[in-house]
């Protein structure tokens, strides 16, 4: 088997060239996209070299207290972004994202290092870092995905859900159809992928294994790992915001909160 194959600068110069073609399409279609496409591929490069200056100094110094800080830094951001998404917002979403993809992707996480991977110390950046990575990247397209879903569901169904409670119903009773639809839409990216991996598309994980020089089969089976993990928590972390949304929106009075949910300024 060859060796790994280094990209110089002038190749990477060639792959960002492509960003032209998106450019031209939405030039030819009149999508007003192209300042988003160039200032979107900036901060794609700038990112990731920052990220790769970033993980070569942790990798070489090795120590938790270096692992654990970057960590929660890339969790923060996570939930971050995913409370900055969706048409309407709330009072306290921003916490309610940072908190469900928080727990819902260090627990699943910890599972895959402690109980799957086994790894020693548990702060091997090599791993614990890439792993929680894909695992915060999925859950906050769940997460995000599930909390606009139900915002929306509620805008568009108010009349019904306060007719329910009018009539007698609990706030979970007037509720429940609005959550599921939410918690359906953060689970489904996840599901379309896990039902073409392999046969459609090959993951990052295991094109960078098999590009390192790993067996293809060793690659396989970390790459069903992460689908797992990532499955677990991306189910985990939409189900932890829909809820928070849900209790945010309706008082223990069985009122349906509608004048909290504003539109979020352009």
């Amino acid at each position: 088997m060859n060796g790994y194959q280094n990209l110089s600068l002038v190749d990477i110069g060639f792959a960002a060239a492509l960003i032209v073609v998106n450019g031209a399409l939405s030039v030819a279609l009149k999508l007003d996209l192209e300042r988003k496409l160039a200032w979107a591929a900036v901060r794609t490069v700038v990112q990731l070299l920052l990220i790769g200056y970033v993980l070569g100094w942790v990798f070489e110094f090795d120590r938790w207290y270096v692992v654990l800080p970057l960590m929660v830094v890339m969790t923060l951001i996570a939930g971050f972004s995913a409370s900055n998404r969706g048409r309407r917002t709330y009072a306290g979403q921003r916490v309610d994202s940072i908190a469900s993809i928080w727990a819902s992707a260090w627990i699943v996480g910890a599972f895959g290092l402690f109980v799957v991977i086994r790894i020693h110390p548990w702060y091997e950046p090599q791993y614990a870092i890439p792993i929680l990575g894909m695992i915060l990247g999925n859950t906050l397209t769940g997460v995000s995905l599930g909390i606009e879903r139900m915002t929306e569901e509620l805008t568009a169904g108010r009349g019904a859900v306060e007719m329910s409670l009018a009539l007698g119903a609990t706030r979970w009773e007037a509720a429940q159809g609005p959550a599921r639809q939410a918690v359906r839409a953060g689970m489904i990216p996840t599901l379309n992928q896990m039902a073409v991996v392999g046969l459609v598309s090959l993951p990052g994980m295991m094109t960078g294994q098999v590009l390192a020089g790993q067996s293809p089969l060793q690659a396989v089976r970390y790459q069903i790992v992460i689908m797992f993990l990532i499955a677990a928590a991306s189910a985990l972390g939409t189900v932890g915001a829909v809820v928070m949304t849900y209790r945010r929106l309706f008082s223990p009075e069985h009122r349906f909160l509608a004048g909290k949910l504003v539109e979020r300024a352009k």
